[in-house]
Order: C-alpha cells, then sequence, then structure tokens
C-alpha cells in the first residue's frame, strides 16, 4: 500500500473514531435543558414530563462525581431524557441564589430535586448517589 493512501486511511479511521466516540457520549449523558427553571418547569408541562433540578456548586466535590460519573451513565441517560427536563443550576451564579432562597429543601450540594410535571415538589435528595441507587430514587418519583 502506498505510504500516502496508508496515511489518508489512518486519518480516516482516526476521524471515524473520533464521531463514534463523541455520539456515544450524547447517548449515554442527561440532556440539561439550557434556559431558565421557569422555562424549564413551562417546557416540562408541555411535554408533561417530571422536571430534575441538580442544584450544585463549582467548588463542590461530590456535584463534579455526580456530572461525571452518574449523569453520564447510559441508564441513567436513557431514563431521564424519557422522563424528565433535567436542569443543572449553579446556585451561586445567576438565578441560582435566587432558587436557593426560594426553594428551601436546598441545604447543601448536590441537592438533587425532583417536581411533578406541574413544577411541584416531590423530593429533594441531598448528597452524591451512585448510579445504581440515583436511578432507583428516580424512578420512585416518577411513578
Amino acid at each position: 500500500m502506498k505510504p500516502v493512501i496508508k496515511k489518508l486511511l489512518i486519518a480516516a479511521m482516526f476521524i471515524l473514531s473520533a464521531c463514534y466516540s463523541k455520539a456515544q457520549k450524547g447517548d449515554t449523558a442527561i440532556n440539561f435543558f439550557n434556559g431558565t427553571f421557569a422555562e424549564a418547569v413551562k417546557k416540562a408541562k408541555e411535554e408533561n414530563k417530571h422536571i430534575f433540578l441538580d442544584a450544585y456548586a463549582s467548588w463542590c466535590g461530590p456535584c463534579k462525581t455526580m456530572e461525571a460519573e452518574v449523569f453520564t451513565n447510559r441508564d441513567v441517560a436513557k431514563y431521564f431524557n424519557a422522563k424528565f427536563v433535567s436542569i443543572r443550576v449553579d446556585m451561586e451564579k445567576g438565578e441560582g441564589p435566587g432558587l436557593a432562597k426560594r426553594l428551601t429543601s436546598i441545604d447543601g450540594y448536590p441537592s438533587l430535586l425532583f417536581f411533578s410535571p406541574q413544577g411541584n415538589l416531590s423530593k429533594t435528595i441531598l448528597g452524591s448517589r451512585v448510579a445504581k441507587v440515583f436511578l432507583a430514587e428516580a424512578k420512585l418519583v416518577v411513578k
């Protein structure tokens, strides 16, 4: 095989591998809504989905673990993307401080809040969980 063709094939395989890897990541992570909490509630009502709010702080180690290990779990992502409008809010920036005052069940980070499709608080989990436990708790909310 000519060296130029070999280099082109290697480059093509690398590009395809990168694209596949990116597609796999997209399929295995919770799709968090980009917008305000009020907009997420509106979307949930329209789609008749529950709402999941990840109330986090940028400095929080357990929050980073949830983001890296739990929110990217394939089973968690599949369930949450089907059943919830999910939103992440840094509780120290933007609308976060106001939400923290309004949502009194936030008592540390991460606070993982579940709401009905109408926007009523159903459950609050304080602290991180492993994927299997987190998913089981979420399923209790949707019943």
